[in-house]
């Protein structure tokens, strides 16, 4: 039955009394007196008189965002994932119906089972944008490698101070491979994990280039130091060009963040600073791209 008297009296064919003010009773509040604005809801059920929520306007976390940390995407970086001898045996991988096709034909799982999967879906787990190319790889990140691991035959290792773009060290990990370097050394505490759009933007590099995290920058270096290495930091204020700094020595290629570049004690551990001249007046490069040119350099100086 409703519990509306309006409906209920004209079911009846008696006119509904609006208005009507019962006597007050001395033993207790009158039973149709209308409860205060802000009594909260009442015993029936209904609340004609809510009390508002606040509005909450922070936002809320994506899931795919969370588990990006989890995830190797895109053909290059996955196929690297699982030629690495680290991740035999782990991972799940996910595959369109076309690209499950080509691995198998290609022997290319390395032992992996495939999950076929739609494109529609692979889109719902990953980062909005993420150019998966119908290849996916959920794994846990990487553990890095010990200091000394990579500092033991000499050549090029490069040094990231405070860098977080995952764009940029991504990239940096791909330049540092391409020029044979011997790793890279990153702060545990600020660096992105070695997956995600880092590994997409490394082309699979970070499978390939061993990647030490240590906790203190400064340490690492003298560390290295006691090992024979020379330290060069990139500084566009530098008085001395990148040409004139390099040699044939092992040298650690020491490089900062865009904002703040290489922190003061960093640089006080390096044995130089240096800039690349710049003779189109632009006032820097993007980070990346200076590593490269570093890379480029520094690899000169080693084979000649």
């Amino acid at each position: 039955m409703s519990r509306n008297p309006e409906r209920n009296d004209r079911k009846s064919g008696k006119k509904p009394t609006f208005g009507k003010i019962s006597s007050p009773r001395a033993d207790g509040p009158r039973k149709d007196a209308r409860p205060p604005r802000d009594a909260g809801p009442d015993r029936s059920g209904w609340n004609p008189n809510p009390t508002p929520k606040p509005f909450d306007s922070r936002p809320r976390p994506s899931r795919a965002k969370a588990d990006a940390d989890n995830f190797v995407w895109g053909r290059h970086p996955v196929l690297a994932a699982l030629a690495n001898p680290a991740r035999k045996g782990m991972g799940r991988l996910l595959a369109t119906e076309d690209r499950a096709a080509e691995l198998t034909k290609g022997d290319l799982t390395h032992g992996h089972k495939i999950e076929i999967i739609d494109v529609q879906a692979l889109d719902r787990m990953l980062p909005p944008g993420a150019v998966h190319q119908g290849l996916a790889f959920k794994v846990q990140p990487l553990e890095g490698v010990a200091l000394e691991d990579i500092a033991g035959d000499g050549g090029i290792i490069v040094m990231l101070d405070q860098l977080t773009d995952p764009q940029n060290v991504g990239a940096i990990f791909r330049s540092a491979l391409a020029f044979g370097a011997k790793g890279i050394v990153v702060q545990d505490r600020h660096s992105p994990a070695l997956a995600g759009a880092l590994a997409k933007a490394s082309a699979g590099a970070t499978e390939r280039l061993p990647c030490a995290r240590v906790t203190n920058l400064s340490r690492a270096l003298e560390t290295l130091a006691d090992m024979g290495w020379r330290a060069v930091g990139l500084d566009g204020s530098a008085e001395q060009t990148l040409e004139e700094a390099l040699d044939a020595r092992p040298t650690v290629l020491v490089m900062g963040s865009e904002g703040d570049g290489i922190r003061r004690l960093v640089a006080e551990h390096c044995d130089t600073l240096a800039k690349i001249p710049m003779p189109g007046g632009f006032e820097s490069l993007n980070v990346s791209n200076a590593a490269a040119v570093a890379l480029y350099e520094a690899s000169k100086k080693q084979t000649g």
